[in-house]
């Protein structure tokens, strides 16, 4: 096989136009965007005799062009209501400017930031498939002398190619990107859940039972149920604002201070106390958490708790077939350095009495007008799953949510930690 031909002086492979298809076959091949960037900016140098080159990349989010790949310059960030590059991505226009520094338009803060001088300029905007803007390609300092009409022509061509690699290139990373995320958010949903109990521990004359369904892949509710010596349960209900990654992370460390305070024997006033300094500390000052620490004493029949910021907390009296409604009993964690907590408040529960703490998504669920489930049905649907138990109860909560929704969104996480004292003589084995 013959060694291929050096480009020869006039020859069609050593024209700007041979560069240009060289690009072109370049830019078709599956690359990465900063690699496509940079090819885009090495071949306008070639072409046009250049000495620097520069894309932006458009945000439609801000309205701002920013450079991601700069030859020679650090990342950049304007609005494209300014400028020369602004100027014409908005008009859609290429723009030869023989002198910078006679063009009041021209930015001279960049120049004076890179110690460079920009002598003349060929700015051309970038427009992909569907009429969509894609960014700027601006051309600095053609050797020789200013741009001419020939440059124009040619840069005319190459940004219809380098606007479609670049839009392809940036389409295949946002994909990878989300992918990336999605499989991040199943992580981290997977473990939200391994700290929740895939069983609810169970003590002798009681019947509990806990629920979440977070309003996305990760959530800010959580709760817990845990075994204490004498005949005792810890019961935790969590509820950090907002919901997804942050009140996530939030929650899930509330449960394991929670879990750790146990270990060491904490009593229920410190544990808060001592939870609610660590949370000061980590979360910033718009965030906090609401939540129910309770011990439920299966021989006194009786649960005793701190409700930082978390209410209604709900009493079904069974033998009187209402309900009593309990308050939080200090600020929500993480609002004051030193909690105000003052005597630790109790449920005293009758056979057949039901506590149910449950998370304001379940209150606040609106339908399609706004309007809020809110109290009075939640404790109806209580009362109407009562004589099935735990699972009947739960089950009432999640059919008449979803009935009253009708399709609504969810906007907020869900969670529901119910505590039954059965009735005298019922078996343990019915639920």
């Amino acid at each position: 096989m013959s060694e291929p031909m050096p480009d020869q002086p006039g020859s069609l492979r050593a024209s700007p136009l041979w560069q240009v298809l060289k690009v072109t076959r370049q830019l078709l091949l599956p690359i990465d965007l900063d690699t496509v960037l940079r090819q885009v900016i090495d071949v306008a140098c070639a072409v046009h005799d250049a000495d620097r080159a520069s894309v932006f990349l458009y945000d439609a989010s801000t309205r701002e062009l920013y450079a991601r790949v700069a030859k020679g310059a650090d990342e950049i960030r304007f609005s494209i209501e300014h400028g020369i590059a602004g100027h014409a991505l908005r008009e859609r226009e290429i723009v030869n400017v023989p002198d910078c520094y006679s063009d009041e338009r021209f930015n001279k803060d960049v120049d004076k930031a890179t110690s460079y001088r920009t002598n003349n300029l060929l700015t051309v905007p970038l427009i992909g498939d569907g009429d969509v803007p894609v960014g700027v390609l601006q051309v600095l300092n053609k050797r020789g002398g200013p741009f001419g009409v020939v440059d124009e022509e040619l840069a005319d061509v190459l940004s219809t190619q380098c606007a479609a690699a670049v839009q392809r290139a940036m389409l295949i990373e946002d994909r990878l990107m989300r992918q990336k995320l999605e499989r991040d958010l199943d992580i981290a949903s997977d473990i939200q859940r391994r700290t929740m109990p895939e069983e609810v521990p169970q003590i002798a004359g009681y019947e509990i039972l806990g629920w979440s369904l977070p309003a996305e892949q990760t959530g800010g509710d959580a709760y817990d149920v845990a075994e204490l010596q004498g005949g005792r349960m810890a019961l935790l209900l969590g509820d950090a604002t907002g919901h997804g990654i942050g009140p996530a992370l939030s929650v899930t460390q509330v449960r394991s201070m929670l879990r750790l305070s146990l270990r060491l024997d904490a009593p229920l006033d410190r544990l808060v106390e001592q939870i609610n300094a660590q949370v000061m500390e980590d979360l910033p000052a718009e965030r906090f958490v609401t939540a129910f620490f309770g011990v439920l004493d299966a021989g006194r029949h009786e649960v005793a708790y701190h409700a930082p910021g978390q209410a209604p907390i709900l009493h079904y009296k069974a033998s009187e077939d209402a309900f009593e409604r309990f308050d939080a009993t200090t600020f929500p964690l993480g609002i004051l350095e030193e909690i105000e907590l003052e005597a630790r408040s109790s449920i005293a529960l009758a056979p057949g009495d039901v506590l149910a703490v449950i998370s304001d998504g379940v209150f606040e669920y609106q339908n399609e007008t706004g309007r809020q489930f809110g109290t009075d049905r939640t404790e109806n649907a209580i009362r109407k799953g009562h004589a099935d138990g735990c699972p009947g109860m739960l089950a009432a909560i999640r059919e008449d949510v979803s009935a009253y929704a009708d399709g609504a969104v969810q906007n907020d996480d869900m969670t529901v930690l119910l505590v039954r004292r059965r009735a005298d003589g019922e078996l343990e084995s019915e639920s």
